[in-house]
């Protein structure tokens, strides 16, 4: 008796090279969650029964980057650390991940005087943010999710909306765009300093280091500053070497 043997049609190996191609091209691609060359998995917060999307945490050892009247021109990531002045003061976190509410408040002490930054609201600006408050995903450099201006890093936390500024009691900025997120170290411990772009990387993962943690915070103002880095006009940007965990 002879077999035929039956060859796989011109179509179904299409198909199957189609397949294995978008696999690797998937298994590549940058996601908030999933990052190429990636050695470790971990579960999504939603994933896990017990998760309330509650963060409550606090932050101190703040500096502040340039002042509230910086000149045309200003860079005010100051990745070399040049033009920082501690910020004596703490900053109280207490949201809601789920239902993308509650509050962030930073009372500080700077050289203009007494400064105090609130949200007001929070809103998602891009579909990485997830409603306003996203956890647990990558930002920033290379991940897809957000601006190059930082290094890629994990993010623990993180709100964007809109929200106000006081100083010495009285009103200084009203609905400004706000972003807080706490991040791997990208800041150096002692220096300050921003290593990125890191001229000697090796490897696909952020130029920060996981051993150490910080927050970082901003408010800028809707009008656009071409000359400045990031182009706004008005862009208060502090960061925190001391994060607390409650």
């Amino acid at each position: 008796m002879s077999h035929i043997v039956k060859r796989p049609s011109w179509t179904a190996l299409v198909v199957a090279v189609a397949l294995v191609s978008y696999r690797a091209l998937h298994a590549q691609q940058s996601t908030p969650r999933r990052q190429p060359g990636a050695d470790i998995t971990l579960y999504a917060p939603e994933q896990h029964d017990l998760y309330d999307g509650h963060f409550v945490l606090s932050a101190t050892r703040v500096y502040m980057v340039g002042s509230l009247k910086d000149a045309a021109g200003w860079n005010h990531m100051d990745n070399t650390a040049a033009h920082l002045h501690p910020a004596t003061g703490r900053v109280e976190v207490d949201v809601d991940e789920i239902k993308n509410t509650g509050s962030f408040t930073a009372r500080l002490k700077v050289p203009e005087g007494n400064l105090e930054l609130a949200f007001d609201r929070f809103h998602e600006f891009s579909p990485c943010q997830n409603g306003g408050i996203a956890a647990f995903i990558y930002e920033h450099g290379d991940s897809g999710c957000g601006d190059t201006n930082w290094p890629k890093t994990f993010i623990y936390v993180a709100g964007w909306g809109y929200g106000h500024a006081n100083l010495n009691g009285r009103p200084l900025f009203r609905d400004y765009e706000m972003h807080f997120m706490v991040t791997q170290g990208m800041r150096d411990r002692k220096t300050l300093q921003v290593t990125y772009p890191l001229p000697t990387k090796k490897s696909p993962a952020g130029e920060v280091n996981p051993a150490a943690q910080q927050m970082d915070f901003y408010i800028r103002s809707p009008e656009a500053e071409q000359g400045n880095n990031p182009p706004r006009k008005i862009f208060t940007h502090f960061f925190a070497m001391e994060v607390t965990w409650k």
